[in-house]
């Protein structure tokens, strides 16, 4: 299906509907989409506790437009929240990758629908990604983008220089609204400090989760699939089935 946002880009998303009274969106990062192998995983895993929404934002698969590294990417974020609550859930959260995990910050800081958000591998700030390519992990990520794993991934890219909103200055305004961040202590492209000082600015109630072995954002989830799910099933369940207090 194709949503609309406010500035008449046409946004690509899949519902999966599996009866419940609560809706997860599953918002993807940098050169990827909601159809690669490891997010439609994840979709399907989540499902299974979960209505889930994935979808493309701006710039990839078969959303229209240019991506804006995190600049515009709250309007399509925003069409699939509005969404979301004209299909009736109780709850909806979000759970963000990388620079998807940056949008869903800066949204869920002005959109009181998001009722939970689980970050993973989310940066700061844009300006301060490490890019830390001697690393171990940066040819394992090599390796699964030119595998079976990486099939179908791209995007086209926009002004990586329109102002942007540091998530940093962002996260604190999520509370009372709860916020987990999730981040692999082997991320070579997103050092995992970038996690560890959004939870210290982030309110109560927050929770940070830093994972051995594991690299950058979905390679978390590959890395072990079983337990990624379960602790985000966890949090989903504990948050988005409980009334928040503003």
């Amino acid at each position: 299906m194709k949503l609309l946002t406010a500035d008449a880009h046409k946004i690509s998303a899949e519902h999966f509907k599996t009866g419940h009274d609560v809706v997860v969106l599953l918002a993807h990062g940098f050169y990827n989409n909601k159809d690669a192998y490891l997010f439609q995983k994840i979709a399907e895993a989540l499902s299974r506790d979960f209505d889930v929404i994935s979808f493309d934002f701006r710039g990839h698969g078969k959303s229209s437009g240019l991506f804006s590294f995190t600049s515009l990417e709250t309007e399509d974020l925003r069409a699939v929240v509005a969404y979301a609550k004209k299909e009736a859930y109780r709850s909806v959260g979000v759970i963000g990758f990388s620079l998807g995990a940056a949008v869903a910050i800066i949204e869920g800081s002005r959109n009181t629908d998001i009722r939970s958000v689980i970050s993973v591998s989310s940066p700061y700030d844009f300006w301060k990604i490490d890019y830390r390519f001697w690393e171990k992990e940066m040819l394992e990520d090599l390796k699964l983008n030119l595998g079976e794993k990486g099939k179908g991934k791209g995007l086209r890219p926009g002004n990586p220089f329109l102002p942007k909103v540091r998530p940093l200055d962002a996260v604190a305004k999520i509370a009372p609204r709860p916020i987990l961040f999730i981040h692999g202590r082997q991320d070579w492209l997103i050092h995992p400090i970038h996690s560890a000082k959004l939870y210290r600015k982030a309110k109560q109630p927050k929770k940070l989760l830093l994972v051995d072995n594991a690299g950058h954002a979905e390679k978390i989830y590959d890395a072990n699939p079983g337990e990624f799910i379960r602790t985000c099933s966890e949090w989903f369940s504990q948050t988005l089935k409980e009334e928040v207090k503003e």
